[in-house]
């Protein structure tokens, strides 16, 4: 192994490792960095001794990239290799391909193969028993044209940087083999074309959001579903228990929730996809950004099918009015140095501290460089393809503090270029990235994020406790704590007079309780409320519920969530069996009574304006608290021709409670079986029962 080798770290700048060169500042020895193809010559000298045999050289000239350069320096020969070079703004400058259209571009006649790799000396194609050289064009893009239909055929680069030649496939990649294996090429005219339009969302303050793991909807064996954990399973119509209640696709129409929020559905890591019932995968672990996962496919081997296929899921939402939101993952890899992003520039799309060590604010290894042009580039190629060929209605961006302010900026303008408004949200939270806070897309730069939503994790702990605590108690679980928290939550996080606001505006606020991650909701009051009984657990969890559904802002619910999902204790269930993770529909069949009292809530969402408003402004004109006896929590809103008032009461204790006026007032909603839904409370005073939740209309055309 050559051990004398000089990086190229800066545009002026080589740092130059010996193993057996006496190095000293004073040298009067010759150093010249020599262009082999060009047969051209650049003066160097040493600039600062790092120890015996590390030091730093400059060059006045600019070294090109992508060459084969060799310092000559005391009767030895050196190679010249890229490294620090491709972190600076004068590469990501000199190579940023703006116009690239990246990847395999595919029709009957030709195809042509495009790629980015600005540090490679060399690129050949493999195709077809065959291997072809591409041609270096401007901005670091390498490509070829080969004529004949190519449509369905895999293929992958050997591509040489740094020394080494290496079989790589393309990050661009729009399909795949089984496992990986290798890209393949597609022609999209001649995939499933979408038949259904998206539904029409008047404004995303409507949505509400219902997150679904494809493999986890319909895997049960009660599910009804013939083609089980695949995309094609949900597009079954009308599938059943054996008792006859809804499931997977049906069940989620019938819900009521207006979006769809998948988890990953590109290719992922950890699940062989030849044989997918071996192992479970949540879906965080990418690989290729723009390839459908292979383990939901009924024919994962054929590239074309699992394209299809997929197409054909989205479109059975869309032909119900369901919304579907694309869980996408832009803050790191699966294992970085087996990426293709690495093996074709190194260094370049990973995030680096300035002492060199990459940067681990995901806690996964590596963080991608989303603020270096090129990776942007490929995030907005990315969506803008999933938007384009897919018709997808959003995305929800994995750790999205990770991701810089100004991609999410342009991620935005791209998506209101569509017909339909497009949902983007996402993880707000300030990790330890090697980014500045200010450029951090996090939930404390939402002022910079405007149409941009950010997951409430003030909301989630607030009502349960703690989410890294496992005893700690929240507003619903432990008899009404921080309740001054509340006027703040239900009116979307963004009024000052109600606290620091959580997001700059109310239309970025996504109230939650519960998510793929941590302990299900149920779990963790089996937790904290272990000797509570469990109606008073249920009763406690239909508060958050409620609380979630009913507060400003756009409200996202955990499937299962309704039913009270357990994973049986299993806190990060990200690769947990079948048993931990899928959808119990025989637990759906024995909990139906309390999935009615969320579809309520949820009508009540939708029929009255009141709980979407758009604006800090209407907020304050329609919102009012009501004094209640602690630690019972209410409040009304106030419409144009009726008011609705909604109690909250954390406790196992009944308490008398004041209404906003004396009049008729109906219940539109209770979890009190004692209390007749659709009964009407006549005068100015009423009780709440033990853990209730209720909700009250009042008509002023009949006060």
């Amino acid at each position: 192994m050559n051990t004398n080798i000089a990086w190229h770290d800066d545009v002026h700048l080589l740092t130059v490792k010996t193993d057996n060169i006496s190095l000293s500042l004073h040298s009067n020895e010759s150093i010249i960095v020599y262009w082999e193809d060009k047969n051209k010559s650049f003066q160097a000298k040493i600039e600062n001794l790092i120890d015996d045999h590390t030091c730093t050289m400059s060059v006045f000239d600019e070294l090109p990239i992508g060459e084969n350069l060799f310092l000559i320096w005391n009767e030895r020969r050196m190679p010249i290799y890229p490294r620090g070079i491709v972190r600076t703004s004068w590469f990501d400058d000199q190579y940023f391909a703006h116009d690239a259209i990246l990847g395999a571009t595919c029709t009957k006649k030709s195809t042509k193969f495009s790629i980015w790799a600005p540090t490679a000396t060399e690129i050949k194609l493999y195709l077809n028993s065959k291997n072809f050289l591409l041609k270096k064009q401007t901005h670091g893009v390498w490509e070829v044209v080969l004529y004949g239909d190519w449509h369905g055929f895999a293929y992958d680069y050997e591509i040489t940087v740094n020394g080494k030649k290496e079989r790589v496939n393309d990050p661009y990649a729009k399909a795949m083999l089984a496992n990986s294996e290798k890209s393949v090429v597609v022609d999209f005219s001649r995939t499933e074309q979408m038949q259904q339009k998206r539904p029409m969302v008047q404004h995303l303050q409507d949505a509400i959001i219902y997150e679904l793991h494809v493999r986890d909807a319909t895997i049960h064996p009660q599910s009804g579903v013939i083609n089980k954990g695949t995309f094609l399973g949900l597009t079954e119509k009308e599938t059943k228990t054996e008792q006859g209640f809804s499931t997977a696709l049906a069940y989620v129409k019938e819900l009521g929730c207006t979006h769809v929020q998948l988890l990953p559905i590109n290719d992922f890591a950890r699940v062989n996809e030849l044989l997918p019932m071996e192992s479970y995968n949540w879906g965080y672990d990418p690989l290729y950004f723009q390839v459908p996962e292979g383990s939901y496919s009924l024919s994962p081997n054929d590239p074309i099918a699992r394209i299809n296929e997929c197409k054909k899921m989205i479109d059975s939402f869309h032909q119900e009015g369901l919304s579907v939101i694309l869980d996408v993952v832009y803050n790191h890899v699966f294992i970085m140095k087996e990426s293709p992003f690495e093996k074709l520039v190194p260094g370049y799309y990973f995030r680096y501290h300035d002492d060199g060590t990459v940067s681990n604010g995901t806690g996964v290894g590596n963080d991608i460089a989303t603020e270096r042009k090129m990776v942007r580039k490929f995030i907005l190629d990315t969506i803008n393809f999933w938007l384009g060929e897919y018709k997808v209605d959003g995305f929800r961006f994995d750790l999205m503090g990770v991701i810089d302010v100004e991609t999410m900026k342009s991620i935005y303008n791209r998506s209101v270029q569509e017909d339909v408004p497009i949902m983007l949200l996402g993880e707000g939270w300030e990790l330890s990235t090697a980014l500045a806070s200010e450029k951090k897309a996090t939930s404390s730069q939402s002022h910079q994020l405007p149409g941009i939503r950010f997951f409430n994790d003030l909301f989630r702990d607030s009502l349960k406790g703690n989410l890294f605590h496992n005893d700690d108690l929240g507003f619903v679980n432990g008899n009404g704590r921080f309740i001054e928290r509340l006027p703040h939550l239900v009116t979307g996080s963004a009024l000052e007079e109600f606290g620091i606001p959580f997001a700059a505006d109310v239309d970025q606020t996504i109230n939650y309780v519960e998510c793929h991650d941590n302990h299900t909701l149920w779990d963790r009051l089996l937790i904290t409320n272990r000797h509570a009984t469990e109606r008073e657990r249920k009763k406690m969890h239909q508060l958050a519920s409620g609380l979630t559904l009913l507060s400003q802002g756009v409200p996202f619910i955990h499937a299962g969530q309704e039913w009270f999902r357990t994973k049986q204790g299993d806190e990060n269930s990200y690769i947990s069996s079948d048993e931990i993770n899928q959808l119990d529909w025989e637990k759906r069949e024995l909990e139906d009574e309390y999935i009615k009292f969320i579809k309520t809530l949820i009508a009540i969402r939708k029929k009255h304006w009141v709980f979407r408003l758009r604006s800090k402004q209407e907020i304050r004109r329609r919102f009012h608290l009501l004094e209640t006896p602690f630690p019972v929590f209410a409040f009304a809103l106030f419409g144009n021709l009726e008011d609705i008032s909604v109690y909250a009461n954390p406790s196992n204790d009944h308490y008398d409670v004041r209404l906003p006026s004396s009049a008729t007032w109906q219940v539109m909603a209770t979890n009190d079986r004692d209390r007749n839904v659709m009964h009407d409370i006549k005068g100015e005073f009423t009780s709440i029962g033990p853990y209730e939740f209720i909700v009250l209309k009042k008509s002023r055309e009949n006060n």
